[in-house]
C-alpha cells in the first residue's frame, strides 16, 4: 500500500483504533495498578526479604529487561510492513502472562521458601518487562502509523489516565485485600486479579486496524544495523542534549520504589493507609496524563519533561521533610506528576525527532542507551539506603531532577519546532 493509500485508510479508522487502543493501555494501566511497582512491588519484596538493595532490583531488573533489548528488534520492527501480528504475539506470552505466575509462584512458595519466591517474583517482572521492551519499538511505530500527530498527547492522557481511574477504585479494594487477607494471599490475589483486565486489554489490542506501509526501512544485518547507529548520534545533536538532559532525569527517579518503604519506616503503616496512599497516587497520576496529554499536544513534549523533573525534586522535598502520613501526601502528589508526564511524554518526543521510518530505531536506541541510568539509580538507591540512611537517596534523586530539567529546558530546542532530519543531513546546533 503505497503511503498515500495508506494515510486515507489511516484517517477513516482513526476514531476506531483511537478507542481500541484507549481501552488497551486502560485495562493494562489497571492491572498493573492493582501490583504497582511504586506500592505494592516493594512492600512484597520487603515481606519476601529485609535488603533494601532487593528492594531497589525492582525497578532496576524492570527497566534493563525492559529497555536493552530494543535497539537489539528495532531493526525487525522497522523492516515489518505490519508491526500488529508481531506485537499480539511477544505482548501475550512475554508482557502478560507473567503476572498471574507470579501469584502462583507466590501461593505455592512465600511462606515455606521465600527466597525461591523472590527469585522466581523477579523473574517474573523480567520476563514481562522484557516481553514489554520486545514489542514498544514496533508497537509505538503502530501507534504512531494509526493515532494523527494532533491526537498522540492525549491519546496517552486519556488511555492511561482512564486506566488509572480505574485503579483509583482498585486501589480501595487492594487496601481491603491487604488487610482482610492473610499473607502472602493478599499479594498472592492481587497478582492473580490483575491477569483479568490484562486479558482484556490485549483482546482490545488484536481489533486495531493497522494498514501495510511501504514507508520502511528494509532490515540489514544486525552487524551493519549496529554499525550505522553512530552515525544517528553524528548528526543529530538536538537528540544527542536530550539523551543527556533525559539520562539525568531517569537517574532522579532512582528514590521512586522507595516512597512507600520511607512512608513504612517512618510511620509503620495498615493495610487502609496503604490503599489510602496507592488510591491518592494512581488518582492523580489518572487527572495528570489528562492535563499532560493535552499539554503535550499544545505546547510539545520537552516542557512536559522540565515539568516532570521539577516535580520529581518537590517530590524528595516534600518526603525528607514529612512529619506524618497525611504530611507525606504532597510527595506521593508530585512523584505521580513527575511519572504521569515523564510517561505521556517519553516516548512522543523521541517519535518527534525522527522520520517515520527511522522511529523504531530512534525509540529502540533512545532506551538503550537510557538503561544504564535507569538500571544503576535503583541500585544506587539501595546502596545509599543501606550504607549511609534513606534519606541520602532522596537528597541524590534531588539534584539529579534539578540538573536534569535544567538542561533539557535551557539546553534541549522542542523538536516540534524543526522537521525531523534524515540520517544524512546534519542538523545544525543551536546558537
Amino acid at each position: 500500500m503505497t503511503g498515500g493509500a495508506a494515510q486515507v485508510v489511516v484517517e477513516k479508522d482513526h476514531n476506531w483504533n483511537f478507542t481500541v487502543n484507549v481501552l488497551d493501555n486502560m485495562f493494562y494501566a489497571l492491572a498493573i495498578s492493582l501490583v504497582s511497582q511504586e506500592t505494592i512491588m516493594p512492600l512484597l519484596v520487603s515481606r519476601l526479604t529485609d535488603s533494601p538493595i532487593a528492594v531497589g532490583l525492582i525497578p532496576a531488573i524492570f527497566s534493563l529487561s525492559f529497555l536493552l533489548p530494543q535497539l537489539l528488534v528495532a531493526n525487525h520492527a522497522q523492516g515489518l510492513k505490519r508491526k500488529l501480528p508481531f506485537v499480539l504475539l511477544l505482548s501475550g506470552l512475554l508482557q502478560r502472562l507473567p503476572y498471574p505466575l507470579i501469584g502462583l509462584a507466590l501461593l505455592l512458595f512465600a511462606v515455606e521458601a521465600p527466597g525461591l519466591a523472590l527469585a522466581l517474583f523477579f523473574i517474573g517482572i523480567a520476563a514481562a518487562a522484557l516481553g514489554g521492551g520486545v514489542v514498544t519499538p514496533a508497537w509505538f511505530t503502530m501507534i504512531g502509523k494509526v493515532i494523527p500527530v494532533r491526537r498522540r498527547g492525549i491519546f496517552f492522557g486519556l488511555a492511561d489516565g482512564g486506566g488509572l481511574l480505574l485503579g483509583v477504585a482498585g486501589a480501595y479494594f487492594v487496601g481491603r485485600i491487604l488487610d482482610a487477607v492473610d499473607y502472602p494471599g493478599n499479594f498472592t490475589l492481587l497478582f492473580l486479579i490483575a491477569g483479568i483486565p490484562l486479558a482484556i486489554s490485549w483482546f482490545a489490542l488484536s481489533l486495531t486496524r493497522e494498514p501495510a506501509s511501504d514507508d520502511v526501512k528494509e532490515t540489514v544485518p544486525l552487524r551493519h544495523y549496529l554499525r550505522q547507529l553512530p552515525a544517528v548520534l553524528r548528526y543529530h545533536g538536538n537528540y544527542r542534549r536530550f539523551l543527556v538532559g533525559y539520562a539525568l532525569l531517569r537517574l532522579s527517579m532512582m528514590a521512586v520504589s522507595f516512597f512507600i518503604i520511607l512512608a513504612n519506616l517512618r510511620y509503620d503503616l495498615t493495610g487502609a493507609e496503604i490503599g489510602f496512599i496507592n488510591a491518592i497516587y494512581i488518582g492523580t497520576q489518572a487527572l495528570m496524563r489528562l492535563l499532560f496529554g493535552w499539554l503535550g499536544d499544545r505546547w510539545g513534549h520537552k516542557r512536559n519533561l522540565v515539568l516532570s523533573a521539577a516535580s520529581m525534586t518537590l517530590a524528595a522535598v516534600f518526603a525528607l521533610n514529612s512529619t506524618s502520613v497525611l504530611g507525606l501526601i504532597p510527595a506521593f502528589v508530585c512523584l505521580a506528576c513527575a511519572v504521569s508526564s515523564d510517561g505521556v511524554s517519553h516516548h512522543n518526543i523521541v517519535l518527534e525527532f525522527a522520520t517515520p521510518a527511522q522511529q523504531p530505531t530512534f525509540i529502540g536506541l533512545t532506551n538503550t542507551l537510557i538503561a544504564p541510568f535507569t538500571f544503576a539509580g535503583p541500585i544506587l538507591a539501595g546502596w545509599l539506603a543501606a550504607t549511609f540512611h534513606i534519606d541520602a537517596l532522596f537528597v541524590a534523586s534531588l539534584a539529579c531532577g534539578l540538573i536534569g530539567g535544567a538542561l533539557l529546558f535551557w539546553w534541549v530546542r522542542e523538536p516540534r519546532l524543526a522537521a525531523p532530519v534524515s540520517d544524512k543531513e546534519d542538523k545544525r546546533e543551536m546558537t
